[in-house]
């Protein structure tokens, strides 16, 4: 069996997943492949579609609120069966021949995708009798977005049992439905003592270090955020900022923050989980997979305000089970450092976040996915 595993770059989520389903493969010995799908159609379009998304979700994010909205409207349409192919369906068209080649040529007997796009095309594919070939969906949100239900996969991977109706109710059958998680790298799944941790860091043992995390491309908000809660906890912290790959926003926070040592700077960095070992509280964007492997490590999580749409569930997911606290879409930086100071104070309710973790997040679903797919369809 030879599996491709497709995504897309808009945002590191959906790659970070679905790199986590390639490497469980070559660890059980499968033959597999990963793929950027838009790169397929040609890099121009992968670079245009991801440049598109960077500059709406950190210039203006109130428009990806506006654009998830329209989507939803169409997917309810969709819902009630009266068959409105959305654009985003449309677009996906234009590049299924170069796909179908790309994986008859790759000799790919099984497809996996945790990305809508590569499953809009395969579900072309199938639809016009071009290419048949089994394919599963990872959804990386906790809700069931716009447009999934266009979409025709084998299995459909969800991220929780209590997410199964939402699904359902439109119209992703029951029976397809695998409530196995949302994929993490097994370098989340280890622990590292803290000390040790903090120690291979270079960082102190003597405070609370808070761990904030603006994405992978550096969203922004962060400097009255910082402020704000390096006052409220009377500045008795090491504050450690990822930056991720907004290079520009590490110039201008560095510059902000010269006179302030307990405030450090991070450029994007491939040892996220190392931090994380290393912190006392970590604050996030509530995206699907950092929100997951925050809860895998297992550490005290305050989701900072969301891009609205998809994250705004996401959010309210965590917070409604105890697995984080968020001061609200809306709340200005002095609500966020109020609320994870609370927190912070209150250890009963930090020891029932982490065992909340604990119960709802499936560590081990990547090794559930492969092993399911592995057993279905083996020769």
């Amino acid at each position: 069996m030879k599996v491709i595993v497709l995504s897309c770059n808009t945002g590191e989520g959906h790659n970070t997943a679905g790199k986590a389903i390639y490497s469980k493969f070559l660890q059980l010995g499968v033959e597999c492949d990963f793929k950027d799908t838009l790169s397929i159609a040609g890099m121009n379009v992968s670079r245009a579609v991801n440049n598109s998304y960077v500059g709406i979700t950190t210039s203006v994010p109130s428009a990806f609120g506006m654009i998830y909205s329209i989507g939803r409207t169409v997917s309810d349409l969709n819902t009630r069966h009266l068959h409105i192919k959305s654009p985003v369906y449309a677009a996906n068209t234009l590049y299924r021949k170069k796909l179908a080649k790309f994986i008859r040529d790759g000799g790919y007997d099984v497809a996996v995708m945790p990305h809508l796009f590569p499953a809009e095309c395969l579900t072309s594919l199938r639809t016009h009798g071009l290419l048949d070939i089994p394919f599963i969906c990872v959804a990386t949100d906790y809700a069931c977005i716009p447009f999934w239900e266009e979409t025709k996969p084998d299995y459909f991977v969800i991220p929780h049992p209590d997410l199964a109706e939402d699904f359902y109710s439109r119209n992703i059958p029951k029976e397809i439905l695998l409530p196995f998680g949302i994929p993490v790298s097994d370098r989340f799944k280890s622990k590292t003592d803290r000390s040790q941790a903090r120690e291979l860091l270079g960082l102190p043992e003597d405070k609370p270090v808070l761990l904030m995390m603006s994405g992978s491309m550096g969203f922004g908000g962060l400097e009255g955020m910082t402020r704000a809660i390096y006052k409220k906890f009377d500045c008795n912290v090491r504050i450690i900022i990822l930056c991720g790959r907004n290079e520009s926003m590490r110039a201008h926070l560095s510059k902000v923050f010269a006179d302030i040592p307990g405030i450090i700077l991070q450029p994007f960095t491939d040892k996220v989980a190392l931090f994380m070992d290393a912190a006392d509280m970590v604050f996030t964007k509530p995206g699907g997979l950092t929100s997951t492997e925050a809860a895998v490590k297992n550490v005290l999580l305050v989701h900072t305000p969301p891009i609205p749409g998809c994250e705004t569930i996401n959010a309210g997911f965590f917070s409604s089970r105890g697995m984080s606290v968020c001061a609200g879409e809306n709340a200005g930086p002095d609500d966020i450092a109020q609320t994870a100071l609370s927190l912070w104070l209150d250890k009963s309710a930090q020891q029932k976040m982490l065992k909340s973790q604990r119960d709802n997040i499936n560590p081990e679903s990547a090794d559930d996915i492969c092993r399911f797919i592995i057993e279905k369809y083996s020769k």
